[in-house]
């Protein structure tokens, strides 16, 4: 009998005690299937959303990768670690002379675009080895500041001198380095005492399921309830489909032409704005416009194709087809 292959995205909470790796392997068990890929890492200690891809749906990896994030950490001022939050080694342990009213306006004046240096205590690699290997080898090593974006921080919760707050960043930022950077420009330090990702781009805590739950859906033979078809995530892409003799050029991922498409590819243009393209619906378009989802002639997604102006052509920008 032919085992069931999962294509898609599974939003699942991720919850303290597990590594990234640790919930991709338990995945592997529960949909019986080896071809699974986390979309960005959580320390062990910290919960929250983790996006899982499956099957063709690991070539959205990079792309989830690259969205939005949302946390909710608590800081405690008055503590410098080695790990920049709670769990690691203290180095330093300071009377906490700032104010309320101080650390707010700290906190907040994070928001906006920083450099931040990335934590020792990272998977970052540096010279060919990952940074907390060096670090637990006692070698601090230097590390370029990367571009990151604090795109709204609010506070939640003052209980002084630890304070929770929501932040929206792009990606590659360390919430660990934004509690330590809050508590040195303060001068009193600062730690990370604890971490929720409550958001990445549209999967959020509220709809994510834990490893028990997905074992319990496995067990009734439910399992693709909680599996987000790929399709689902161009859903604001305008869809089109080949005629049957233009199959066989999909299949094999080459150019098509309009005459390939039983509509009109400009008709299919939705009116006003689309998020990732501008408003001009014209076949001269900028490259990097005019995206659409393509499917088969039986109505099956295929992948993504955009119009390229110079060459009068519809390219594959990225294949879904099966397994």
């Amino acid at each position: 009998m032919r085992i069931k292959m999962y294509h898609g995205i599974v939003n699942v909470y991720k919850e303290a005690g597990y590594t990234s790796h640790d919930v991709v392997a338990r995945l592997r068990g529960i949909f019986k299937q080896k071809k699974i890929g986390h979309t960005g890492t959580l320390d062990p200690d910290a919960v929250g959303v983790l996006p899982v891809c499956l099957g063709n749906g690991t070539r959205l990896c990079g792309m989830l990768t690259d969205r939005h994030k949302e946390y909710i950490a608590r800081l405690r001022l008055g503590v410098v670690t080695d790990t920049q939050d709670i769990s690691g080694k203290i180095l330093e342990e300071r009377e906490v002379c700032a104010q309320p009213d101080r650390v707010r306006e700290a906190i907040l004046s994070f928001q906006g675009d920083f450099m931040q240096i990335p934590p020792m205590y990272s998977a970052l690699k540096v010279g060919g080895r990952k940074l907390y290997e060096l670090a637990r080898a006692g070698k601090v090593v230097e590390r370029p500041p990367r571009p990151v974006t604090f795109y709204s921080i609010e506070i939640l919760e003052e209980e002084h001198p630890e304070y929770v707050f929501r932040v929206e960043c792009s990606k590659g930022t360390y919430i660990r380095t934004l509690c330590h950077d809050i508590g040195q420009k303060l001068g009193d330090g600062a730690a990370m005492v604890n971490l929720e990702r409550t958001r990445v781009g549209e999967f959020g805590a509220e709809g994510a399921y834990r490893l028990k739950e997905l074992e319990e859906l496995a067990e009734k033979g439910a399992l693709s309830q909680a599996v987000v078809p790929v399709e689902k995530m161009f859903e604001d892409l305008p869809g089109l489909t080949v005629k049957e003799a233009a199959f066989k050029l999909l299949k094999n991922g080459n150019q098509l032409r309009k005459e390939d498409f039983t509509k009109d590819p400009w008709e299919e243009m939705p009116e006003g704005p689309v998020t990732g393209r501008s408003d001009d619906r014209s076949p001269e378009a900028e490259e990097g416009e005019n995206q659409y989802r393509i499917h088969s002639p039986s109505g099956d997604f295929c992948g993504i194709y955009q119009y390229v102006k110079e060459r009068g052509m519809f390219a594959p920008v990225k294949m879904f087809l099966g397994e």
